[in-house]
């Protein structure tokens, strides 16, 4: 070991490589209660990410799915489902939110009716949707003879019909959980702005676009990515309710990747999930870009 002499000081101090510091008894319970959270993640989250990107990764097959029509006519759904869907749905929200902001105790009872579609699995309440829309024996067409003794339209067989009915069941089932977090965005807002605003005269759409739309801008915002994120990976308005019928015309990408393994051709159904990420990607970076301001 060398020694370093301190001059002027008359002594020798050793001087050697660094002693690794030793974790703390709290780091070490840290990785340990941290080691199953990142293994599950890992198994569930990164292997199958990861294995589906393998499963997609020749050139040719993207070559065959974009040389399937389907394909194309699903990518246009899909945007039809985000453009249209998703802002009716949030301007609804926005509206409803103003609504059920209120105290009164009829409006809390109502709000508990309003919640349940949102409450209620999936499969049962769209499949239900599906057996109204029956042409033969639905609740829908039967009201519809009784009344005009004309037969009703076969609401499933017509592609835009089928698809603009996915997008009135998708935005019922979901329209509560959005109303709810803008409710939430309204009560957050101080009252006193109100009526500072009542007493300087100001009208209802007065408040509402200098105090409430300024408040909610934000969350406004967010909540329309983040619902756009989801509705990407979200198959079961559409496939519990036309299951790509009529002609596979209904496909968006999220059913479209079920309908190749279908088919057993897992390659065309990972590629076009794959062909999803230029729309989600650019959607959380907005959402991230805007959340770190």
């Amino acid at each position: 070991m060398r020694a370093l002499a301190l001059e002027g000081a008359g002594t020798t101090q050793p001087v050697g490589p660094a002693r690794r510091k030793r974790l703390s008894p709290w780091q070490v319970w840290a990785l340990i209660l941290v080691a199953p959270y990142v293994l599950v993640f890992a198994v569930f989250v990164l292997y199958p990410v990861g294995y589906g990107l393998w499963l997609a990764r020749h050139p040719a097959s993207y070559g065959r799915l974009f040389a399937d029509p389907i394909f194309a006519r699903s990518v246009v759904n899909t945007l039809v489902f985000l453009i249209v869907g998703i802002n009716l749905k949030m301007a609804v929200a926005l509206f409803l939110s103003g609504f059920f902001v209120h105290t009164r105790w009829w409006i809390r009872w109502l709000s508990l009716l309003f919640i349940l579609p949102w409450a209620v699995p999936s499969i049962p309440t769209i499949l239900s949707f599906r057996f109204m829309l029956n042409p033969e024996w639905g609740i829908i067409n039967t009201t519809i003879f009784r009344l005009t003794g004309a037969d009703g339209p076969n609401w499933l067989n017509n592609p835009e019909l089928a698809l603009s009915l996915a997008i009135l069941v998708h935005i019922w089932k979901s329209l509560p959980f959005w109303t709810l977090i803008l409710v939430a965005g309204r009560m957050g807002i101080p009252g006193e702005m109100y009526e500072a605003a009542s007493v300087d005269g100001a009208t209802r759409w007065q408040k509402f676009k200098y105090i409430t739309w300024p408040s909610l801008q934000t969350l406004y915002l967010t909540s329309t990515i983040l619902s756009m994120i989801w509705t990407l990976g979200d198959f079961n308005s559409v496939y519990l309710l036309t299951g790509g019928q009529p002609a596979d015309q209904t496909h968006v990408l999220a059913t479209l990747g079920l309908r190749y393994l279908r088919l057993d051709e897992v390659d065309l159904s990972m590629a076009s999930v794959v062909c999803a990420l230029p729309l989600v990607l650019p959607l959380v970076w907005f959402m991230m870009k805007r959340l770190s301001r």
